[in-house]
């Protein structure tokens, strides 16, 4: 067995692990990074079309070529050791923080101690089961993530006439892709009156090649035995299924881009609380969760709509986990909650006297839109916002010189 001793442990070799791992190098500390792929990146490494980096990089990038920046940064810090093909599985506390076992392709069992670890493991998509698609269980029903894969890596191409199921961008993408490879697709059926996915994509991916988006529209039924024959579409009004204007899409391919979830088995087995609302742990205004020393950066923690915000609050986690080390005061917290229109606030707390970064998801569709933070009767910012949708996060500083714990939670409301 192998043991080996760390400031911090980083767990996934994504995106928000990458630039966690290299803001606490550079503060000085000693980082593990561990994923269980056999290279870094995630999930970007399928990810060839560009819209990559606009905020971080001031380029327009794709996906490889954005992960290959994060990797050559980490390169160049020697104070980071990358463990790939390798699954932490089990942690037990010490006097000094933690010990975390894994299992690692190349090494056998491997022994990590830590004061630190950040939790980056992303998210992974809601497939048939979630979603509960009525009919038999033919081949040629894929998560969409799976056939960009299949597509972008391994160099299959997973049918010839495809419908996808939601309108997220992973589908919306997917949509585009495997009309370049050469397959039909006949149709995005989205069960929300509006788009999923950014508006960009919508109008790259869906306009641009003429492909039907049936809103408010549902998959009801997958027709065939041994290979997908086609599906069954039916409205939506008011709710309802209106079963007589459902008519038939003849198909060999379904994709589904129906979701993602925060990917937090480990989590749960450290003991994490979790938020029903984000389906990532619970944190503090230090992106700390409920378990002393453990933060919680990116798609693990709720699912982002850029990949530079993962970057960016992945950073702000580096950060904060190095102020914990350092044993900084941590001072005072009060809560961040979400008001009307409002899904959730991340994080779910506020230190006053300093300016934070808090991202919400709105539940409205919207042009114009005000979003008022406030504490009791007190505002504390008002921000005017040309549009908000579902499917794009709102990111805003606030300024919380002015803010007391004692007055209460800090409110955040979208009209």
């Amino acid at each position: 067995m192998i043991s080996r001793n760390f400031d911090v442990l980083v767990i996934g070799g994504g995106s928000a692990g990458l630039a966690a791992a290299e803001s606490i190098a550079d503060n000085g500390f000693s980082v593990a990074v561990a994923d269980r792929e056999n290279y870094l990146g995630g999930i970007l490494n399928q990810c060839i079309h560009n819209g990559f980096g606009l905020h971080e990089y001031g380029e327009d990038l794709t996906g490889p070529e954005y992960a290959q920046r994060c990797i050559e940064k980490i390169g160049k810090r020697k104070n980071i050791e990358v463990f790939l093909e390798t699954t932490i599985n089990h942690a037990e506390e010490t006097p000094d923080g933690m010990v975390l076992y894994g299992f690692s392709r190349s090494l056998g069992i491997i022994r990590l101690s830590t004061r630190g670890l950040v939790l980056a493991m992303g998210c992974r998509e809601r497939n048939r089961g979630n979603i509960g698609i009525p009919g038999t269980r033919p081949a040629g029903v894929f998560t969409a993530g799976l056939a960009q894969r299949l597509v972008n890596i391994d160099g299959y191409v997973p049918g010839k006439e495809v419908v996808l199921v939601g309108s997220g961008d992973i589908g919306l993408i997917m949509a585009r892709r495997m009309t370049w490879v050469g397959s039909k697709v006949l149709a995005v059926v989205e069960i929300q009156p509006y788009p999923s996915g950014l508006a960009r994509n919508i109008s790259q991916c869906i306009d641009d090649f003429g492909i039907p988006l049936y809103l408010s529209h549902v998959i009801s039924r997958i027709r065939g035995k041994d290979r997908v024959e086609g599906v069954d579409v039916t409205p939506r009004v008011n709710g309802i299924l209106n079963h007589e204007e459902t008519f038939t899409l003849k198909c060999d391919t379904l994709l589904l881009s129906v979701g993602l979830i925060p990917d937090n088995e480990l989590s749960k087995k450290l003991g994490v609380e979790l938020n029903p609302q984000t389906g990532g742990p619970v944190v503090d205004a230090d992106l700390m969760t409920s378990r002393p020393g453990v933060f919680a950066c990116g798609n693990v923690l709720h699912v982002h709509d850029l990949v530079d915000s993962v970057s960016a609050e992945a950073r702000r986690c580096g950060t904060a986990v190095c102020n914990y080390l350092r044993e900084e005061e941590r001072g005072e917290q009060g809560d961040a909650v979400a008001g009307s229109n409002i899904r959730y606030v991340i994080p779910g707390k506020f230190r006053p006297g300093r300016k934070m970064v808090f991202t919400m998801r709105p539940l409205i569709v919207k042009n114009k839109a005000e979003l008022k933070i406030s504490q009791g009767k007190k505002p504390v910012c008002t921000r005017r916002l040309v549009h908000v949708q579902p499917s794009e996060m709102i990111s805003i500083t606030v300024d919380l010189d002015g803010a007391e714990t004692k007055r209460g939670p800090l409110e955040f409301h979208l009209h």
